[in-house]
């Protein structure tokens, strides 16, 4: 069965896309695993960087569908041989609105029981979250083995932090026991700027071995991979450098 983990906190802009995308190509390309990435925000950006088309290319064919069926089977789309994904486009934004109108069960489990019967096709799950702890979200939690809160350099995202990492544990005590926190990543670092070295300075210390061992700091090829994808991209190899050993890291914790 497949392990499902979850990329998440309420900060928009601190990589959970990328590094969801990225992981997901990692785990598929270098290590052979089959994947299947989950595209759960409405912007449907995982969508756009793995496949590099319109999101309204896959209108009714995405995961909200999926959702609504609880049966995530027919709307799997094949991205690369062995890496799937499950597509997203901007009706999602309807899911809170449909799960309290029309759905009838436990509200948080609905994403677990739509990835149940295609869960033993992967070895991998990657969860791409929306930038908010609503039903996405919390789905999303309730469906993971593992979660991965991402930590950009900035006052805001270490305000979120904490209260990103609480939710994680209320789902633990109410509906996923059995979910583990991963850990922190600190993304997008520059290097060069004071203010960032003591953000980073400030989550080890508060957080200490919750923090993984690999800083993402910023560069150029990361920032261009949403325009050039990853087919027949030069400067993907040398982008890759610092997920590697992330990945290295979170297969070791999960």
């Amino acid at each position: 069965m497949g392990k499902v983990i979850s990329f998440g906190i309420q900060k928009g802009g601190s990589s959970k896309t990328t590094t969801s995308g990225i992981v997901a190509y990692i785990l598929n390309q270098e290590y052979d695993k089959r994947v299947l990435a989950v595209d759960l925000d409405s912007q449907g950006n995982l969508t756009e960087l793995l496949t590099q088309q319109d999101i309204y290319n896959f209108h009714e064919r995405t995961v909200f569908e999926a959702l609504k069926e609880k049966d995530a089977r027919k709307y799997v789309h094949n991205v690369l041989p062995g890496l799937d994904l499950l597509t997203a486009e901007d009706h999602l934004a309807r899911f809170p609105s449909w799960l309290y109108e029309s759905y009838r069960g436990n509200r948080s489990l609905v994403l677990k029981e739509t990835l149940q019967n295609v869960q033993d096709d992967y070895d991998y799950i990657i969860i791409d979250t929306p930038p908010a702890l609503g039903d996405q979200t919390i789905n999303a939690l309730a469906a993971s083995d593992a979660v991965v809160a991402m930590f950009e350099a900035s006052k805001f995202c270490y305000s979120a932090i904490g209260r990103f990492l609480e939710t994680c544990l209320h789902v633990q005590n109410l509906v996923n026991k059995d979910m583990k926190i991963a850990g922190i990543l600190r993304s997008l670092i520059d290097a060069r700027r004071t203010d960032n070295k003591a953000l980073i300075e400030l989550i080890e210390e508060e957080y200490g071995d919750l923090c993984f061992n690999t800083i993402m700091t910023r560069t150029a090829a990361i920032g261009r991979l949403s325009i050039n994808g990853f087919k027949d991209n030069p400067e993907l190899n040398q982008g890759l450098k610092l997920y590697r050993e992330f990945v290295k890291e979170l297969i070791d914790r999960v």
